[in-house]
């Protein structure tokens, strides 16, 4: 009998450490040049072996694969988390020497326990779902927003940050993990959602720079940091968050907008991971003291950046708790003849 897909992806998992320290003992492995191979060769054995295990599947749905892919990187992302902060030793030395030496920096840190926990959990939901033949639409949409957020504050801050001076081979390992959530994004979205049928009889509810400078330098200087993460942070806010927000506030006062159904998960997914990671770095011992967040304004701080992660989540929940508002009604003798064919 074989055991549950999630159950084989979680255990195929935690081969990671196993390859970690395997590599962080063989010295001839521990080249810029034999890492990204052997990056790639780690890769596509486990793709392999997910092809072994749901080889009895008469359907697979091709982001199966994707996910369980992610699922093995999420445990060596937490496997250089628990490394960097020393509750383990020996496994991520000659990554961070000759591979991505940023990944030892406080936002690389708190991004590694947000892929390995939050992310490796939703994976084995996503997938026991997915061989469940339950929907795992909004699921898929919450981590694509996650992470399309962090992998579009990583790369660019690493490149225009100090560590862009030495990025090495192992470094553009990160194109295709870039790319696939877009992928994913777009397959999720072309999906349609499940929602139930709304008759047009329900009645629902209508539902100064001085300042900055003070605050940057007395309150927040995170945000100068020159590792680039927090800059790109701030950009990605505001080009991108900021006009999700305004038309977010154009869905909750019009009826009818669907699409905040989706996109509100999305958000919500890229929010958290961006905060989770700009929190936890603005506090991080890895942070030079100097750009951490002084103790006397800790609490100011940390309520306003949680506040901006609650907002999104908040609406999220908010939308999809009381659906009606934004659902296109069906007329009334419509919904009728749906009961009767059912």
């Amino acid at each position: 009998m074989r055991p549950p897909v999630e159950v084989s992806v979680f255990l195929l998992s935690l081969l990671a450490p196993v390859v970690l320290y395997t590599i962080n003992n063989i010295s001839a492995l521990q080249e810029t040049l034999p890492i990204l191979g052997m990056g790639l060769v780690v890769l596509g054995s486990v793709l392999l072996l997910l092809l072994l295990a749901v080889g009895h599947q008469t359907k697979v749905d091709p982001l199966f694969y994707a996910f369980a892919e992610f699922s093995f990187t999420c445990v060596v992302g937490l496997t250089n988390a628990l490394e960097q902060d020393r509750f383990i030793s020996g496994f991520m030395g000659f990554y961070l020497k000759m591979g991505e030496p940023h990944l030892s920096t406080a936002y690389a840190v708190m991004m590694s326990y947000w892929e390995g926990i939050f992310h490796y959990l939703l994976f084995l939901i996503i997938i026991r779902r997915m061989f469940n033949g339950k929907s795992y639409r909004s699921l898929g949409l919450l981590w694509a927003g996650s992470s399309i957020a962090h992998q579009i504050v990583l790369i660019p801050g690493v490149v225009i940050g100090k560590y862009g001076s030495n990025i090495k081979p192992a470094f553009w390992r990160n194109i295709p993990f870039f790319v696939a959530p877009f992928w994913a994004a777009s397959v999720l979205f072309s999906r349609p959602r499940e929602m139930p049928i709304i008759p047009a009889d329900k009645v629902v509810l209508d539902c100064p720079l001085d300042a900055c400078f003070t605050y940057i330098y007395q309150y927040e200087p995170y945000l100068k940091d020159p590792v680039g993460f927090p800059r790109v942070m701030m950009l990605a806010y505001l080009f991108y968050a900021l006009p999700l927000l305004i038309a977010f506030f154009y869905g909750l006062r019009t009826p009818g907008c669907s699409w905040m159904l989706d996109w509100t998960i999305f958000f919500a997914g890229a929010i958290a991971q961006t905060q989770w990671c700009h929190i936890g770095a603005s506090l991080h011992s890895r942070t030079p003291f100097t750009y951490r967040v002084p103790a006397d304004k800790w609490w100011p701080v940390i309520t306003l950046n949680v506040l901006l992660a609650a907002v999104p989540i908040l609406l999220a929940v908010r939308c999809h708790t009381i659906p009606a508002f934004f659902m296109k009604p069906v007329p009334k003798g419509q919904t009728d003849k749906e009961k009767k064919k059912n």
